[in-house]
């Protein structure tokens, strides 16, 4: 039986207030991914999608802090490594897409540069090796005119255009997991499509497995072939994307489910409302285990 790329093991994260008092935002979140699998994260803002890629990646900053378990890559534990191994694995086995490439990107190096440095620090290429590679790397991701778009700096290029570079930076090394945190919120729908088009082409060609957030079940529908919902910190569904689009098995998945508007549902049953989730992100401390899902209180109140 083919070995877990990623597994995740009793994930505990949380906020370090003081030396005795440690708030939780992921409580024993499990999941694994394959090899080549894209797995789909989904669940509403606050659930703890990013905070668990930035666990994944070693990004977390103070005061954030593990509480408990186990990150494995390759079997390898990646909350046991030195910072020096992690930087090693960072980027080059482990890439990750952020949200927003404007904020991620350095202003004051052009595209092509930044794309180089990749190569220079994981693969000791020349600088004039690794600027020839960068090229390479804008056009596998159809960015028109590599050439002349490597000299460019951030500003100088639309959004969708921004996430291509996004895009040919982290999967420059071939990794092994590309984790894409909401990649394509802050573009037209009309470039979404290329972008999801393009991340799924290239993972695939490449036999790269893929870690993709998003609050979009449309999203992760077209991209993902298995599906973990989050909410408040923990994982509370995780099926085949077919499987869970078909028979959601939790309420809080059902009304996710629910609240995506479908063409045509209007003719085929008549004006209907949304459905309007019962719940808001709650204290886990007032959760039980058979109830994930806090009720929404008066306007203005306290869970």
């Amino acid at each position: 039986m083919t070995a877990p790329l990623l597994d995740i093991r009793d994930l505990r994260l949380g906020v370090a207030i003081n030396r005795s008092t440690h708030h939780p935002l992921l409580k024993g979140v499990s999941f694994q991914i394959m090899p080549g699998e894209a797995y789909g994260l989904v669940g509403e803002s606050g659930s703890g999608k990013s905070v668990t890629s930035l666990a994944v990646m070693g990004l977390l900053k103070k005061p954030l802090a593990i509480a408990g378990g186990e990150i494995l890559f390759k079997g390898q534990n990646l909350l046991a490594l030195p910072k020096r191994e992690m930087r090693r694995l960072r980027g080059n086995r482990i890439a990750m897409i952020f949200q927003e490439p404007m904020t991620a990107l350095n202003p004051l190096s052009t595209v092509g540069r930044q794309i180089a440095e990749m190569f220079v620090l994981h693969q000791s290429k020349s600088w004039g090796e690794a600027e020839k590679l960068a090229v390479e790397a804008l056009g596998n991701v159809r960015v028109p005119n590599p050439d002349r778009r490597a000299k460019n700096y951030p500003h100088q290029m639309s959004g969708g255009l921004r996430q291509r570079v996004m895009i040919a930076m982290a999967l420059a090394c071939d990794p092994d997991l590309l984790i894409a945190d909401e990649p394509t919120t802050a573009l037209d729908v009309t470039v979404q499509a290329e972008v999801l088009r393009l991340i799924k082409e290239l993972c695939a060609a490449r036999g790269t497995a893929v870690l993709f957030i998003s609050h979009d079940l449309g999203v992760i529908a077209s991209v993902c072939q298995r599906v973990g919902v989050m909410y408040s910190g923990c994982l509370v569904e995780e099926n085949e994307t077919r499987l869970l689009f078909a028979d959601p098995k939790h309420d809080y998945t059902r009304g996710l489910l629910g609240a995506l508007p479908r063409l045509g549902s209007r003719s085929e049953h008549g004006r209907q409302r949304l459905v309007d989730i019962d719940s808001i992100i709650a204290d886990r401390s007032k959760l039980t285990e058979t109830r994930f899902i806090a009720p929404r209180g008066p306007e203005g109140s306290q869970p």
